[in-house]
């Protein structure tokens, strides 16, 4: 297994875990590998009485990006506790860019990563 794709396990974890914590009990995800780059899908229900930790979803997994930190702090996510705000920016950091779809009961991402 390559360091990216160690990465991208790490960004499904921790979103995953996230979404547990907001009450999911229906959780999809997919990773299509291209040439150099990677487009993650993913899709989860949640508990309406956490809507309010989804309002910066949009904010956390598209926020400032600095170089060379994504290699410094990948190997902290899942460290936090799940549903933790600093584990969706470490998402974010790892990310290049993300499309975040948040319904009443639902929530669609779609997560583009340039592969080194």
């Amino acid at each position: 297994m390559t360091h990216e794709e160690k990465k991208l396990g790490k960004i499904v974890e921790e979103l995953t875990m996230f979404f547990f914590a907001v009450g999911a009990d229906k959780i999809h995800s997919g990773i299509e590998k291209k040439e150099k780059h990677v487009v993650i899908d993913f899709e989860a229900n949640y508990n309406p009485a956490y809507s309010e930790n989804l309002g910066r979803l949009d904010h956390y997994l598209n926020g400032e990006k600095t170089e060379g930190m994504e290699d410094i702090y990948w190997e902290l996510a899942g460290s936090g506790d799940p549903g933790e705000t600093s584990q969706l920016l470490l998402v974010g950091m790892m990310v290049d860019k993300a499309e975040v779809t948040v319904g009443e009961t639902d929530v669609k991402l779609r997560l583009y990563k340039e592969l080194l």
